[in-house]
């Protein structure tokens, strides 16, 4: 057996967040994951535009990985942001609070959807692809500004209807391909482990800080329990750090598809067995999460997987989209939103200490 892949968990609190981010990334060997002399992009989450606890990165653990990374040496920080058919990227960065983070830490902000930023240009991977080149049989375009940098990923810690669980290999998934991707929900394991072929194609470096300081419980990415958890995880090895994760969430991590295929392509590490873990012992951190099910996973499931999946082309590659990116958003906004995650909210602020740190930077805008 080669060397394990390291991942670095600690516990934490409000009062030592940010100090807690920059112990984190130096225990994962950040400084050694990445290159200094070229160009850092931070790859952000929003799941949801509105403030949805575990839903999106949190503005502490955007501040304390810019205060990791410049305190570390790395001078040249950007963050790139994308965009999915039922998300408002703007509304998204002005309601978690990145905004006047961006502003005080000098951080330009590309939108990968926005051609003065960057072209999307066709590439060829060296690596087999899984699905991805079925998928996109006229080519894999993927934006001219990713090449020759580093990333460093910043997914939540929580569940995802698609993928039972969520973070840095999923996070890579809005970056990399265009607003088209929900082509590729019918394959979406295979997906991500093609996308991290390709990340270590034509990055420098790759890193990942994942938040689950509040974690998300339930059929997420956006409608979820929020659980608070005061756990933070970084790593170099993506497939390492998810699998973390879901241990901790309560799954086995090779019973996940995208963790089991990219530990047997030798991207990463999907075994817990084979993953040093360093900072706090969480030996007995187990969850118990579970997606479960509701209204939206009942339509995604006929929609991807069920005898419905036959009419795919049809609905999803014409005009048709419309209506199911309509049906999405109007649940998720005018009714989901309003008639229960609204209030979910609120009382995470009032009652939780995360909470109370979120509405401090609400009002604030840093804390460093």
């Amino acid at each position: 057996m080669g060397k394990k892949s390291k991942v670095a968990v600690l516990r934490t609190k409000p009062e030592t967040i940010l100090k807690d981010y920059e112990k984190l990334f130096n225990l994962a060997d950040g400084k050694k994951a990445l290159d200094s002399s070229a160009t850092t992009f931070l790859k952000d989450n929003i799941s949801w535009h509105f403030p949805m606890p575990a839903a999106n990165t949190t503005p502490w653990q955007l501040e304390g990985t810019i205060l990791a990374l410049q305190n570390a040496g790395f001078k040249d920080i950007t963050c790139v942001q994308n965009k999915t058919v039922v998300i408002n990227t703007f509304k998204g960065e002005d309601l978690n609070g990145y905004l006047p983070i961006f502003k005080r830490y000098n951080i330009p902000v590309y939108y990968n959807f926005k051609s003065e930023d960057m072209t999307w240009i066709p590439y060829k991977p060296k690596a087999k692809m899984i699905a991805l080149d079925h998928i996109y049989p006229k080519g894999i375009r993927i934006p001219d500004y990713f090449f020759g940098k580093n990333i460093v990923h910043l997914p939540t810690t929580k569940c995802h209807m698609y993928t039972t669980t969520t973070g840095a290999m999923k996070n890579a998934f809005g970056g990399l391909l265009s607003t088209h991707r929900h082509y590729t929900h019918s394959w979406i394991h295979e997906t991500l482990v093609d996308l991290l072929a390709i990340q270590k194609e034509i990055h420098t470096g790759i890193f990942a800080l994942m938040d689950g300081t509040t974690a998300g419980n339930g059929p997420g990415p956006r409608t979820m329990i929020p659980e608070t958890k005061n756990i933070i995880l970084a790593s170099s090895d993506q497939v390492a750090i998810d699998a973390v994760a879901a241990k901790m969430m309560g799954f086995d991590p090779l019973s996940i598809k995208y963790i089991n295929l990219a530990h047997e392509h030798g991207l990463g590490v999907g075994d817990p067995s084979e993953i040093e873990l360093v900072g706090d012992d969480i030996s007995n951190e187990k969850w118990n999460f579970e997606v479960g099910y509701n209204f939206h996973r009942f339509l995604a499931w006929l929609a991807w997987y069920g005898p419905t999946r036959i009419l795919q082309k049809l609905v999803l590659r014409t005009f048709l989209v419309k209506f199911p990116i309509f049906l999405s958003e109007f649940n998720h906004d005018y009714i989901q939103w309003p008639r229960k995650y609204e209030k979910v909210y609120e009382d995470w602020k009032a009652d939780t200490v995360w909470g109370r740190l979120f509405s401090e930077y609400m009002e604030k805008g840093y804390l460093g």
